[in-house]
């Protein structure tokens, strides 16, 4: 998910239904406003990235049994009804990736899904083009700091990136796992060397059902995020939340708010709603609930932490 000036966009996680492997803009309200459809079919899209020019990168880097020789990012141009995919290979072997940063200079960066608290950062050698592969390199490593908050997946949630986001002035950037938020300080616009040197502000995520996706607020004042529903009871719907962002760097201080912080019984008075609806819970819309994953049962959770260890 990211949010737009109008509202955001959201993908799949999956698209074994040929209905949802499309990109979906939705409206403040989170009704679907438009949809684009991919050319052919993506294998496992995992999140979203908004460059400075407006470009939409979707990240295609699922691999959850890491066996695929190529990912992919596919981006979609301001005002495009097509997105164009860039292929990328790893330099060593297969990696699980679901979070994707784009740096101020438009550069790309893959972030593994790690398993055990360490997680890889990949950036492409070359310029991506189209219709080429293009090589990835390894260019630093992040140790995740260690948490105690409550989550589904106890531990195993706490050890893993499951999303990541930039904030819009490009002075923080921010991991999250099942669990947690993690924000770190931007200089100079280096993204990794904030991720592999820095000191991230943390923000409790409790208990949220899936927690696969986090974006800035368009003011840069909230962090939102959204899970799968996956396992939720019948008829349930995706929730986006909305969480008060960590402190900003010198000289952009943030407004106070008076919302009290996460506690680790309950995503409640913290996570407010993210809309126009003041203190109400965001649910997606008709149609959009069912759009976000729905895929992922309580086996294939459990593989995809275990397989990393």
């Amino acid at each position: 998910m990211v949010a737009t000036d109008d509202g955001y966009v959201v993908v799949n996680d999956g698209a074994d239904d040929a209905a949802r492997r499309r990109i979906f803009f939705l409206d403040k309200r989170c009704a679907v406003a438009r949809t684009v459809s991919y050319p052919t079919r993506p294998r496992d899209t995992e999140d979203l990235a908004v460059g400075r020019d407006g470009t939409l990168w979707v990240a295609d880097i699922g691999d959850n049994d890491r066996n695929r020789e190529t990912i992919g990012l596919w981006r979609l141009a301001p005002g495009a009804d097509r997105p164009v995919l860039h292929r990328m290979t790893y330099p060593d072997n297969a990696h699980d990736a679901e979070a994707l940063l784009v740096d101020t200079t438009g550069r790309p960066l893959i972030i593994t899904k790690g398993g055990s608290g360490t997680v890889v950062l990949y950036a492409p050698t070359t310029a991506l083009k189209p219709g080429a592969t293009t090589p990835l390199a390894s260019v630093g490593k992040v140790v995740l700091p260690s948490t105690t908050t409550s989550n589904p997946f106890s531990f195993l949630g706490r050890g893993v990136v499951t999303g990541a986001a930039s904030a819009p002035d490009g002075r923080r950037v921010v991991l999250r796992s099942y669990a947690d938020a993690f924000e770190y300080d931007v200089s100079g616009g280096d993204v990794v060397g904030a991720l592999t040197g820095g000191t991230p502000r943390i923000t409790p995520l409790p208990d949220e059902p899936q927690g696969e996706s986090i974006t800035y607020s368009r003011d840069g004042r909230s962090l939102l995020t959204v899970s799968e529903s996956a396992d939720q009871p019948a008829g349930s719907r995706p929730t986006i939340l909305r969480y008060p962002a960590t402190a900003a760097p010198a000289g952009h201080p943030v407004e106070s708010t008076t919302a009290a912080p996460p506690s680790a019984a309950a995503a409640s008075p913290a996570a407010q709603a993210a809309g126009i609806d003041g203190g109400r819970v965001v649910s997606l819309a008709a149609g959009a609930g069912t759009l976000l994953a729905l895929v992922a049962v309580a086996g294939l959770l459990w593989r995809r932490h275990t397989d990393r260890r």
